[in-house]
C-alpha cells in the first residue's frame, strides 16, 4: 500500500490524460490522490462500498470503471451441488479488503437459503493464510472469495484442504488453476476490454466519468478442475462436468 500511494501521488502531479487501476487498493489510492484526471478502475467488487464513487449508477466525480462482482449465490449453490452433504462452509478472507467483506455478506445470505452455515477466518497478509485455514477446524467445504491477499497464498490453503479432504470452490478462475475444484466466474480479459472501451469513450468522445455508471460483466463461465477434486476426495457429479465451459487439465 505505501508503494501504491506513492505511485498515485506521482501520477497526480504528472500531465496525464487518464489513470487506470486494477483492484480495490490501487483504485482507492488513486481516488484519494488524483482529483482532476479521469481515473478508471477494474476488478473492484463494489465501488460504492469502497468509497470510490458517490453511487454505482452516478459516480459523481472523476472516477468510474468496471466491477468484478462475482455471482456469489451461484457459486455457493455450485459448492452445495459438488458437496451435497456439506453443512458448514469455511471462508478465509482479508479483514482489510472491503470487496471481501461485501462477498462474505453475500455468501452468508446465500448460505442461509441453502441451509449452510458460514465460518469465518480473517488474515492481514498472505503468510497467515495457512494458519487461518487450519483454524477453520472441521468445516465441510471452503469458499474463497476474490480476495487479493488470500489468492496470493492460495497454495497454502489448497495444501490444508487436500490434507483434510475438504472441497474448495472459489470466486474466480485463478484459484481453480491453482488447485480449487471449481468456480462460476467472470472472464477478466473481457472485463479489461470492457474497461478499455470506457477509456475510449472518455479519451476520444469526451465522456464525463461522473456520469458514466459503473459497469458489470454478465459473461460468466463454469470452470472445473477434476484433478483437484480427486486430490480432495470429491467425485464431481455429472450435472457439473457436463455443463462445464472450461476444464483445467
Amino acid at each position: 500500500m505505501p508503494n501504491t500511494n506513492t505511485i498515485a501521488t506521482t501520477f497526480a502531479s504528472d500531465d496525464l490524460d487518464l489513470v487506470f487501476t486494477v483492484a480495490t487498493p490501487a483504485a482507492q489510492a488513486a481516488t484519494q490522490a488524483i482529483l482532476d484526471t479521469p481515473v478508471l478502475f477494474t476488478a473492484v467488487t463494489d465501488a460504492e462500498a469502497a468509497g470510490l464513487v458517490d453511487s454505482n449508477d452516478a459516480p459523481g466525480a472523476n472516477v468510474t470503471g468496471t466491477s468484478d462482482l462475482n455471482p456469489v449465490a451461484d457459486q455457493l449453490a455450485l459448492l452445495a451441488e459438488i458437496a451435497p452433504d456439506a453443512k458448514t462452509v469455511g471462508v478465509v478472507y482479508s479483514s482489510g479488503e472491503v470487496n471481501s467483506e461485501v462477498q462474505v455478506d453475500l455468501a452468508k445470505e446465500a448460505a442461509a437459503d441453502l441451509g449452510l452455515t458460514i465460518k469465518e477466518a480473517t488474515v492481514s497478509n498472505s503468510s497467515e493464510v495457512q494458519q487461518a485455514t487450519q483454524s477453520l477446524g472441521d468445516v465441510d467445504a471452503i469458499y474463497v472469495p476474490t480476495d487479493n491477499t488470500v489468492v496470493s497464498g492460495i497454495a497454502a490453503l489448497i495444501q490444508v484442504a487436500e490434507q483434510k479432504q475438504i472441497p474448495v470452490v472459489s470466486g474466480d478462475s485463478g484459484p481453480v488453476d491453482g488447485g480449487a475444484i471449481a468456480t462460476i466466474g467472470i472472464d477478466y480479459t473481457k472485463l479489461g476490454h470492457q474497461t478499455g472501451e470506457m477509456a475510449a469513450k472518455i479519451l476520444q468522445d469526451g465522456a464525463d466519468p461522473a456520469e458514466m455508471a459503473v459497469e458489470t460483466s454478465n459473461d460468466v463461465e463454469l470452470i472445473i478442475n477434476p484433478a483437484a477434486a480427486e486430490r480432495m476426495g470429491v467425485e464431481l457429479p455429472d450435472s457439473v462436468t457436463e455443463r462445464a465451459d472450461t476444464v483445467v487439465e
